[in-house]
């Protein structure tokens, strides 16, 4: 067992405070780091120290693996959580972690190595048995080269960026003449996105499902949760997940299990992580990536099978034994999470920045919010659009659907929009709670991406802004002691007295 009682958080927003709660209930010290822009945020608040680690650009602060380290050492932690995101998948950020004697929350630096270039992957995959696209295991060198390969997979193929992930780097090409101009772009798109322009060819499975199966590895044992339905995506990023899927039946969630615990060995994973998978109309299934980290989207695993994800990490890396059975690990009930944006779906999911101004999270039986941001706080530019993540559950999957709208409709959000219409529409639509959804859904169904105009919100939206307008003009007025008369305190004050008091 490890000696670890205190754990700094190399992240922010809302899974930097769900790893804080983590931390607290496994009797850990949490700390935050910030940058500048989120000084007075609320991850930095609910943590028990707080460090600064540069400007509000992620190049100087949250991507600074010096900066990180030295933060550690400074407040005496003696690990790191990487949470998900900026290094989280960095195998240079775990390797200068464990260099510097410290403990790091995720996989080893090899398995990294191995699993973050997916034509490395792709080759492990199919040594262990694992299925996968068919395609290339090595990088196209060449337009030539990349013609042959197409015409024996047959068209429709897709470039793929063999380092990074997030849908950059990705190119459908439906014929030859398509095939160097995407390759090119592709190509072009990765360089920037990961300084790796490495591309190589896969077979394009026309309307698969996005399904995915959550690992869990201690060094002693490897064992799967079940698998996530993540088909709902726009531009390859991902909008709406649940578990269990409607298309996986007990037995094909075996197979699928085993093949993600079979593709986690093969690397020598230890922590929690993610195989995912294509699911082609016909029950077959192909290994898509593994990724490397806690994802968005692990609370809907928690909720059918009541483990908390974030807590076995916290176990594994001091350790200590996983607490899950090897299973079989059967879902209760169903559960739903719809990622909540500042993003308007009515202007293309342009980004929405500003202060929020009024923030009411839904309550209730079967409702989970997972909020990174508050009333006051600023929705910048520097970093992810993601506010929150609204997650239900209830005993089948029509009442899960019943209890996201109920709690999407108490949901509100004043001073940034939000991707909440969107959600409305996808709920509401009949394919959608029919369960008859695949990776190119919302490519069919762009009228899902501009939702209507809803005149009872608007109503509720401006009595909401103006109860919030005079709440913020209360909170400005001056404050009278002693008969004197003096400005109430901003917020920079309480940053600074709370840096005091640490």
């Amino acid at each position: 067992m490890r000696p670890i009682s205190r754990i700094l958080i190399a992240n922010r927003g809302e899974i930097a405070r769900r790893i804080i709660r983590a931390c607290h209930e496994e009797g850990l010290e949490a700390v935050a780091v910030y940058s500048d822009a989120d000084r007075n945020s609320l991850h930095v608040r609910a943590a028990d120290f707080a460090v600064p680690i540069g400007p509000a650009a992620p190049a100087e602060s949250y991507l600074r693996i010096d900066r990180l380290i030295e933060a550690a050492h400074q407040i005496g932690a003696q690990a790191i959580h990487p949470g998900y995101g900026f290094l989280a998948e960095r195998a240079a950020f775990a390797q200068a972690v464990l260099d510097a004697g410290l403990g790091f929350v995720g996989p080893g630096p090899d398995a990294m190595r191995a699993l973050g270039d997916k034509t490395e992957a792709r080759r492990r995959m199919a040594e262990a048995g694992v299925p996968i696209v068919p395609g290339t295991t090595e990088p196209i060198t060449s337009a030539a080269q990349a013609e042959q390969i197409a015409q024996s997979l047959g068209y429709p193929v897709m470039v793929k960026a063999a380092a990074g992930g997030g849908g950059k780097g990705m190119r459908v090409v439906g014929s030859a003449r398509e095939l160097p101009g995407a390759i090119e772009t592709a190509r072009s798109e990765a360089r920037k996105a990961f300084g790796d322009d490495t591309t190589y060819l896969e077979k394009f499975i026309v309307r698969p499902r996005h399904v995915e199966v959550q690992i869990l590895a201690d060094g002693e044992r490897t064992i799967h949760l079940g698998e996530r339905e993540c088909s709902i995506q726009r531009r390859h990023q991902k909008l709406v997940e649940e578990s269990p899927s409607v298309a996986v039946s007990a037995e094909l969630r075996e197979r699928m299990g085993q093949a993600g615990v079979a593709a986690a060995r093969a690397v020598g994973y230890v922590g929690a992580g993610t195989c995912e998978f294509l699911l082609a109309e016909d029950g077959s299934f192909y290994f898509l990536e593994m990724n490397t980290r806690i994802q968005v989207e692990h609370p809907v695993t928690e909720l059918v099978l009541g483990v908390d994800l974030v807590r076995e990490q916290l176990r594994i890396v001091r350790g200590l034994p996983m607490t899950p059975t090897d299973g079989p690990h059967v879902p209760r009930g169903w559960a739903i999470e719809c990622r909540i944006t500042s993003e308007d779906p009515s202007h293309g999911f342009l980004p929405s920045t500003g202060r929020i101004r009024f923030l009411r999270a839904p309550s209730g039986p079967g409702v989970r919010w997972d909020g990174g941001v508050e009333t006051g706080d600023e929705v910048t530019l520097f970093y992810d659009s993601l506010l929150g993540k609204l997650i239900v559950w209830a005993p089948d999957r029509p009442q899960a659907i019943r209890r996201m709208q109920r709690a999407l409709n108490e949901l509100l959000v004043l001073g940034v929009g939000t991707n909440q219409g969107f959600h409305r529409s996808l709920l509401a639509d009949p394919a959608f709670q029919a369960g008859e959804i695949d990776i190119q859904f919302l490519d069919r169904r762009p009228d899902l991406l501009t939702p209507p105009h809803d005149p009872e919100l608007m109503v509720v939206i401006a009595v909401a802004a103006a109860l919030a307008e005079d709440q913020a003009r209360r909170s400005r007025a001056p404050i009278v002691s002693g008969g004197e008369t003096k400005a109430a305190p901003s917020a920079w004050t309480h940053a600074a007295r709370r840096d005091a008091l640490r």
